[in-house]
């Protein structure tokens, strides 16, 4: 398997498959310009989620979510007075109306999502994107081919409201609009931005308000909430267009110059680097995490399309969205908003980043892995340049127990109270308490302390001081020693959390892969072995680790139903892409280069997901038992970084074999 191979065309879907919507809407496909906003939608181009939408944007005037103000753009084509409406919506009922996928000949997004409509003499070219940085989605009508006069009419589907709730048919909504050079702008609540809706050439507006009624989002019913909305359509734009004739549409918060329309479009173009193979995949899927905001402060979102950024998965991610495809740059900037953000944590001081869940006690011993990983790219002289004081500050902070949740014991581990709220990543939660109640001593907590002080005592002993470095080296001993007595049990694997200590939690879970894939371990080889080989035998996947183990009681591996049902699947045994990067980890760790074959056939498994679910991109997990289905969040950060940092591990083996 060449993970670099290219094809003429990756990401393409032909006709029989675009037509046939049990295979089409499933696929999605997403688009950000790395500040916050998105395009979101199926590629035959129906929404199925209340967070789908063609323009989606902050809007941090009116609170901390994302809006949908441009919900979908419907164009019709006319020819001797016949109409065809390429839209795609669907109503309650199971009715779809317009039918526009049928006239779909293929859809291609190796490098922007391109759809080639036929109908009858016509063949119309529509290309997408989204402009990085602006809140400005643009899409080009081609006139392909025609045999006679055609016209172009578009009908713009309004919502104007958080994508946590529902538009309905209302007297409060605004009509207005006010012409603008080649369009209009409107806007239908206070406190919104205008939306401005232009295009490249003189076209004409027709106002005719209406509100299509009972639009339906099956993803929403399928999770258990309510489903159904009504848009708002102010009115239709229409314009003449000739063989061979492009046309930009310009959707926006902003007024554009329309002159400039059709460069700014190939210049966005230009700017794409192609979707040819797996690898590349990912890079662009790992751009879209990025985000940038007015004040120049650059974070990393957990996942689309509804998380915002969480500093756990900021750690976790971050090596694998930037040292693995060589962007260090980025890796330093977000560090930067992040090391501000903690150390206003430490000192007790309000947070000024937007990162949240800050507090939770793993998040220090993420950030320190981080840095690990930052050394081993950049060098760790300029590792202890830019971090070895935040390094110093972390370590101190948690030995002097002043983490409100992270307490150093006498036995050298580090204890955190979880049965009230929960703490670790397994987070989800079931009538206000934790469905996995992890407490006391945690086992990845602890391989992660063990880690940190073994990685900061040998940064001490380069660059700091000596005793210093033998400070840390005293406390791993100790912590190591100890990690070992609380943790390995008869069977062979390590118990996930223990508390008290003479009741430890027997579950089979994923969480001590840690302690065998962090570059440094208390575990003997032997004991490391056995603790890999369970998580082989009872957790792969392929699609990552799972969360529980089928043997163990409780498991619950398929997140479907109603959200309650979903909460109690959560961690209880669907499977974890990001895991993988670990656990591939640990394989190489412990049986060396005859490990790489192995994984290479891991990865395949990852590679098809590209084509389902979230098209180019990994979701936030899959169901534990076959057929193993992608479900949650559609792109998440973790998980796309974790698979890269499998690919990257790979070819640093592959080239030791070269």
């Amino acid at each position: 398997m060449n993970l670099n191979h290219k094809s003429m065309s990756y990401l393409r879907f032909e006709k029989a498959l675009m037509t046939n919507l049990e295979e089409s809407l499933p696929r999605e496909l997403l688009r950000t310009n790395r500040s916050g906003a998105y395009s979101c939608s199926t590629i035959v181009d129906c929404n199925t989620r209340k967070y789908h939408g063609l323009l989606v944007v902050p809007v941090p005037e009116l609170d901390d979510e994302n809006h949908v103000l441009l919900s979908s753009l419907d164009p019709t084509v006319i020819q001797h007075g016949a109409e065809f409406n390429l839209g795609l919506h669907k109503y309650q009922g199971n009715n779809y109306s317009p039918k526009g996928h049928k006239y779909i000949r293929e859809f291609d997004c190796d490098t922007v999502p391109t759809t080639l409509y036929r109908v009858g003499g016509v063949l119309l070219k529509k290309e997408v994107v989204f402009q990085h940085y602006e809140d400005r989605i643009l899409i080009r009508y081609t006139l392909v081919d025609a045999h006679s006069a055609t016209t172009l009419r578009f009908r713009p589907f309004l919502a104007f409201r958080s994508v946590r709730q529902f538009t309905h048919e209302n007297t409060v909504a605004s009509r207005e609009y006010a012409e603008v050079t080649n369009g209009i702008k409107t806007c239908m609540y206070a406190g919104y931005p205008d939306l401005y809706m232009q295009f490249s050439k003189k076209v004409e507006f027709v106002f005719q308000p209406d509100w299509y009624r009972g639009v339906e989002y099956p993803k929403e019913q399928e999770r258990g909430y309510a489903s159904n909305e009504d848009l708002y359509v102010p009115g239709y734009f229409e314009m003449d267009i000739k063989k061979g004739e492009s046309i930009v549409f310009s959707a926006s918060t902003t007024a554009c110059k329309t002159t400039g329309l059709k460069k700014l479009f190939q210049e966005e173009v230009d700017e794409r680097s192609p979707r040819d193979n797996f690898f590349h995949c990912l890079v662009n899927a790992a751009h879209q995490f990025h985000n940038r905001t007015k004040k120049d402060e650059r974070y990393i979102l957990a996942g689309y399309p509804w998380f915002k950024c969480r500093a756990r998965d900021t750690f976790i991610s971050l090596p694998g969205l930037t040292l693995s495809i060589e962007e260090e740059d980025y890796f330093e900037l977000v560090m930067e908003t992040a090391m501000r953000a903690l150390y206003e944590f430490m000192s007790g001081k309000p947070l000024t980043a937007k990162i949240y869940e800050i507090d939770q006690p793993d998040v220090l011993l993420w950030c320190v892995w981080a840095v690990q990983q930052y050394a081993k790219h950049a060098g760790r002289e300029k590792c202890n340049r830019k971090y070895g004081k935040l390094l110093y500050d972390v370590l101190h902070y948690i030995k002097d127990n002043r983490h409100p949740n992270l307490k150093l014991c006498e036995n050298g581990l580090l204890y955190s109270e979880g049965k009230e709220k929960a703490v670790t990543w397994m987070n989800s939660t079931a009538g206000g308490r934790p469905v996995v109640p992890r407490t006391g001593y945690i086992v990845e907590f602890n391989a992660l302390w063990y880690n940190a002080l073994k990685f900061c005592a040998s940064m001490a002993a380069d660059f700091g001081d000596a005793t210093e470095a033998s400070d840390f080296e005293q406390m791993a001993t100790l912590c190591g020693k100890s990690f070992v007595e609380t943790f390995v049990n008869e069977y062979g694997y390590l118990f996930d959390y223990v508390e008290p200590k003479d009741n430890p939690d027997w579950s089979v879970r994923p969480n001590m892969i840690f302690a065998v894939a962090l570059d440094y371990s208390p575990l003997t080889p032997a004991q490391q072995k056995a603790v890999l080989d369970v998580c082989t035998r009872e957790l792969l996947t392929p699609k990552g680790l799972r969360s529980l183990s089928p043997k163990s009681g409780g498991y619950n591996p398929m997140y479907i139903g109603r959200q309650e049902q979903r909460d109690f699947a959560y961690h209880q045994g669907t499977a974890w892409p990001w895991l993988t990067g670990f656990y591939l980890e640990a394989y190489l760790r412990v049986y060396r280069m005859s490990g790489v074959n192995y994984i290479e056939r891991q990865l395949i498994g990852f590679e098809e997901e590209l084509f389902y679910h979230c098209v180019g991109t990994i979701p936030e997990l899959f169901d534990g038992n076959p057929r193993f289905s992608g479900r949650g969040a559609i792109s998440f950060a973790m998980n796309v970084s974790g698979i890269l940092r499998a690919i990257r591990l790979l070819e640093k083996y592959n080239n030791e074999l070269a």
